[in-house]
């Protein structure tokens, strides 16, 4: 696909330890992962996206690392993880990693050796501070779990700093050394094998801390520095991050300035993805429509990363206190259901009522928006989430592959419950039965996801919204490419309508639906296009000669 492959990925994220095990001790391997390779390449995933890999106390699902050389044991060794890329080339499918490197495990040996002695070489890797900061209750990423970003280590006689939670000390990035580490983790991996990185945490990466101030000031260099290290290394590397920042400041982790995309190829949208939830609450796409307008313009080669659920909660920080309102009331009414006074913690399907139209909606939308869509492992099946898990673990059950028991996760009791009984239930909602009904969600998905793949002008190309006069819950828009011109319909409504896109006929040529809710009558002229309530049109406008 190129240098820029990632504008037409398909993007998939699953955390091993869930997806499938392979050797009957409860939790998922990378030898299960590549069992279920052919899955993946089947339902059209052209990038796989991995959650933490290695080593780790498991105190924050492995965002709490030991050794970022290695492979936790209980996934397996680094033997299998070059298999895994192996067989995924094989079936066309990249292999992206977690990269967290905002901060250690307090276990981690550069933190016990910095904490042993002022005179450790290790010391000056972590941000210290001889006296209680003032600023010691500020910054916290979780709130109502965390107590504070400062605490005192009795061995170090110090207060070190954490963004995140205690047992996860900041590194210094004001220190060259540590640059210079995380370059070298970059580089292993790269050599390896792997596409790219998604890194967590990028403005905390680039901020070089000062104790006592809030503010702190960030080293964008940084990222420019990371960025040409891992192009030097392997030239279509992609660093995928996330940055979840005022809309003004994202073009900053794009590029230094102009037209340069010299620091990261893509960002996660968050700022789209909130609103887009809204939306979907109101089943009005007026916001949707400020998104595209209001879009900062990315340098050549950056890159949208959209998403409606991904491994964390649903992040409504971004909107107002009575638009988080709104979403709560719709997808979140019970408080059992929300975390950290900002988000969800749950799953599409069970927030939009298990609804197949709403669900297939949602997703055709996300899917035809500008940037390149990522999926998280079980959404194609429609998985629900089990509440009676602590905070994020709600979402994080394991893959419902069968009724065999467990789910066909595994053959010993998981090392996290599988959603049993009800609606969702693997019982009732599992790969197995999906795939032998030609009607179900994941028969759409890869149908969906097929007609993507041969509309290159999503994602690569252009995203404007087309305005003209439509019935309300109505959002009309469009993707411009090299290749031609794709037009999309999709009602956020429970009303039927009939949009009148007329202005649009001296552009097209034989304009055709190439994926609807339905079966409708004939584009025509495009003067009369009815979309049913919950409805969509992926419509053909014209394509450009070959050659």
């Amino acid at each position: 696909m190129g240098d820029r492959w990632y504008q037409k990925a398909v993007v998939y994220c699953l955390d091993v330890d869930t997806f499938q095990d392979s050797d009957g001790d409860g939790v998922g391997d990378l030898r299960g992962l590549i069992g279920r390779l052919d899955y993946l390449a089947r339902l059209g995933v052209t990038c796989l996206w991995l959650h933490p890999i290695h080593p780790t106390p498991g105190h924050d699902d492995g965002y709490d690392a030991t050794d970022f050389y290695g492979v936790d044991p209980r996934i397996g060794t680094l033997g299998d993880f070059a298999e895994l890329l192996h067989q995924a080339e094989d079936r066309g499918i990249r292999v992206i990693i977690d990269l967290v490197v905002n901060h250690t495990s307090d276990q981690h040996p550069w933190f016990q050796h910095a904490r042993s002695s002022p005179d450790s070489p290790y010391r000056d890797w972590y941000v210290w501070s001889d006296t209680e900061p003032a600023d010691r209750k500020q910054g916290m990423v979780f709130p109502g779990e965390q107590d504070e970003t400062w605490s005192y280590d009795r061995t170090a006689k110090a207060w070190f700093y954490h963004r995140f939670y205690k047992f996860q000390p900041d590194l210094n990035f004001a220190n060259p050394a540590v640059r210079e580490e995380v370059k070298r983790i970059v580089a292993f991996w790269l050599r390896l094998g792997v596409s790219g990185f998604r890194i967590d945490a990028l403005p905390f990466i680039a901020e070089l801390t000062e104790p006592g101030n809030p503010d702190s000031p960030k080293d964008f260099g940084l990222i420019t520095e990371l960025r040409q290290h891992a192009q030097w290394r392997r030239g279509d590397a992609v660093l995928l991050a996330e940055a979840n920042v005022e809309p003004e400041k994202l073009v900053d982790y794009f590029g230094s300035g102009g037209d340069a995309n010299d620091r990261v190829q893509m960002l996660f949208d968050f700022m789209l993805n909130g609103r887009l939830v809204l939306a979907l609450a109101r089943e009005d796409p007026e916001q949707l429509i400020d998104a595209l307008r209001d879009t900062p313009r990315l340098p050549s080669g950056g890159q949208w990363a959209t998403f409606l659920r991904n491994h964390d909660e649903i992040d409504l920080s971004r909107l107002t206190a009575e638009q988080r309102a709104e979403v709560y009331a719709a997808f979140g009414p019970d408080e059992n259901m929300r975390i950290y006074d900002r988000g969800i913690r749950r799953r599409l399907a069970p927030m939009l009522g298990n609804d197949r139209r709403r669900l297939e909606l949602a997703y055709a939308l996300q899917f035809s928006l500008r940037g390149t869509p990522v999926l998280r492992y079980g959404e194609e099946i429609g998985m629900g989430e089990d509440l009676a898990l602590d905070g994020r673990f709600a979402i994080r059950t394991p893959m419902q592959w069968s009724t065999l028991p467990n789910a066909g996760f595994s053959t010993a009791t998981p090392f996290r419950p599988v959603v049993s009984g009800g609606e969702f239930g693997y019982e009732t909602v599992n790969v197995t039965a999906q795939r032998h009904d030609p009607a179900s969600l994941l028969a759409w998905f890869e149908r969906m996801i097929r007609t993507l793949r041969e509309a290159p002008e999503v994602g690569a190309g252009s995203c404007t919204h087309v305005d003209v006069p439509v019935p309300a819950g109505v959002l009309a828009h469009r993707a411009d490419g090299p290749t031609g011109c794709m037009l999309f319909v999709h009602n956020l409504g429970r009303k039927a309508a009939t949009v009148d896109l007329g202005k649009l006929a001296a552009e097209a040529d034989h304009p055709n639906d190439v994926l609807a809710d339905q079966e409708y009558p004939e584009v025509g002229d495009l003067t009369s296009i009815k979309v049913a309530g919950y409805g969509y049109r992926w419509i053909r406008l014209n394509r450009a000669p070959a050659g």
